[in-house]
């Protein structure tokens, strides 16, 4: 750095040893000071002193060089000679006025100077200092946290173990603090938690009839409340229509106003008289369509499904000495039955599920609930699931092929060559999804081979059933019959079929298996 300082800035330049001018030749220089600073016995001091560019006397602290002499008297012979570019009183007033320079920043510290002498001198007191400081360092122990300086290693532990002291509440103090927070964050997360827990639990309570909004009766007497309110309904007309309601579920028998009769015969003339696009058709043994009533609207399709398949049972030989009686119950009467079945042990999870009860409930029931049914009475009933699609979009060509085997294998028997239309001894199945369940009557195969399922849908209105009878129905008048693969496109399907009745030995065996109940899985 001095090195530099000398070379670059102290020699490269000529100054005014007692202003700040500088950047000036020597006869510049010379006729400067004998102006400027003559009161000053400036002149005198340059003749002795001042002979080389970047050099003033021993007063300033500069060094003379070897070549004084030499240069003094060019500076002599310079003047002497009279050679002047400008006159005196311009070039006084210009070496007397000193000129703008460039400003030199200290590498060391944040000051800015003019004067590169200065410069070199305030440098060399920064050296001096930190030497100085290196010194005071050596004879002391610093503290790494606060630049404390202390006498021995003893007296700087002590000092640097308050420091840690100190940090160590605070970081104690702002540990519990952040602890505390934490803690109140999970208890407030637990409480959001808990509640929005209990009000999905509400809705599905809700959703499956098991809340206390009451069963089948609550219900029909609600809606028909409702009647006489609006001024639908007579005060007369709903005493009667109740104390009818009261007897009907007194009795356990459905009172059969949503029945539809005769209904598989009326498509076996259909299908006998047109159906020319049908290569074949296979229906069901005769089955009565039951419809969901005001009692059971938006959660009966399971009991209603029942009672469809209950009705083609009892039309059939094999099964009478599985009821006691020829009755269709009524669904108070299925929950009571139910509840039963539990009881005999039967599909002790389903039971757990309910509470082992649903008299007075809305709940819905559904393929494992009619299988367990099924085996209370005594008779072979099988749950097969259809756990995913087995075709493009969503579709379950396997379930539609499961399904016409299981109509057609009963009607091939000893036939070379099958009727068109084949009315079997086959029940009806029972079919699953969510939130909804439906009957399969029958199955279609169209001439392009094509499989077309025959449904009872409990939420087709008793109305539109009855118009099934009339002898001059279309095609057009099945359509809400009719299921393509196209409009069964839910992700999966349970079905429940009867085979046949159970011997005591089979239904305790079924009853054991059933605690832990599983069904068979298509693929």
């Amino acid at each position: 750095m001095r090195s530099h300082l000398l070379l670059s800035h102290l020699e490269a330049q000529v100054r005014c040893p007692l202003c700040s001018l500088a950047g000036v030749s020597y006869d510049e220089l010379h006729l400067h000071i004998n102006t400027a600073h003559a009161e000053e016995g400036a002149h005198s001091q340059w003749k002795c002193t001042s002979t080389e560019p970047g050099q003033t006397g021993a007063g300033s602290g500069l060094r003379g060089s070897s070549d004084k002499a030499t240069r003094g008297e060019s500076v002599k012979a310079t003047r002497s000679s009279g050679v002047e570019q400008e006159p005196i009183k311009t070039k006084h007033k210009r070496l007397s006025s000193p000129r703008k320079e460039k400003l030199l920043p200290c590498p060391l510290c944040s000051l800015v100077f003019s004067d590169c002498f200065i410069l070199h001198e305030h440098v060399e007191l920064h050296l001096q200092e930190n030497n100085g400081t290196k010194g005071d360092h050596a004879q002391g122990y610093v503290c790494p946290l606060c630049s404390l300086t202390c006498s021995d290693s003893s007296s700087l532990q002590l000092h640097v173990e308050l420091h840690l002291e100190a940090g160590t509440e605070s970081t104690r103090s702002d540990l519990q603090l952040a602890r505390r927070l934490q803690q109140e964050e999970d208890e407030k997360r637990k409480a959001e938690e808990a509640k929005r827990e209990a009000e999905e639990f509400k809705k599905l309570q809700k959703q499956f009839g098991l809340d206390d909004r009451g069963g089948y009766r609550r219900q029909i007497e609600r809606n028909m409340e409702k009647a006489v309110s609006r001024g639908h309904m007579v005060p007369a007309e709903f005493h009667r229509k109740r104390a009818e309601v009261m007897e009907s579920l007194a009795s356990g028998v459905d009172e059969g106003k949503t029945r539809t009769l005769g209904l598989i015969a009326a498509l076996y003339e259909y299908y006998q008289r047109e159906g020319c696009d049908t290569a074949h058709v296979w229906l069901s043994s005769e089955t009565d369509h039951y419809s969901s009533s005001d009692g059971d609207q938006g959660w009966g399709c399971g009991y209603r499904n029942f009672q469809m398949l209950l009705s083609a049972l009892h039309k059939m030989e094999v099964y009478k000495g599985s009821f006691t009686d020829g009755t269709v119950p009524s669904i108070p009467r299925v929950q009571v039955l139910l509840e039963e079945a539990w009881r005999q042990g039967v599909d002790p999870q389903g039971a757990s599920h309910f509470n082992h009860k649903l008299q007075g409930s809305c709940a819905w029931i559904g393929a494992t609930e009619i299988y367990s049914l099924f085996t209370s009475f005594g008779v072979r009933a099988r749950i097969v699931d259809f756990h995913q699609p087995t075709g493009p979009g969503n579709t379950h060509p396997r379930l539609f092929e499961w399904i016409k085997k299981y109509f057609s294998t009963s009607a091939c028997r000893g036939a070379r060559l099958p009727p068109r239309v084949v009315q079997t001894t086959q029940p009806p199945i029972y079919v699953q999804h969510q939130g909804h369940s439906r009957s399969i009557v029958g199955v279609e195969q169209r001439k392009n081979g094509s499989l077309c399922l025959l449904i009872f849908d409990p939420g087709c209105p008793p109305g539109d059933m009855r118009k099934l009878l009339a002898r001059d129905i279309t095609g057009t008048s099945l359509r809400h019959l009719r299921k393509h693969p196209g409009s069964l496109k839910h992700s999966q399907y349970q079905i429940v079929t009867v085979e046949g009745v159970l011997s005591p030995e089979e239904k305790r065996a079924r009853i054991v298996n059933s605690r832990s109940l599983r069904a068979e899985r298509v693929p």
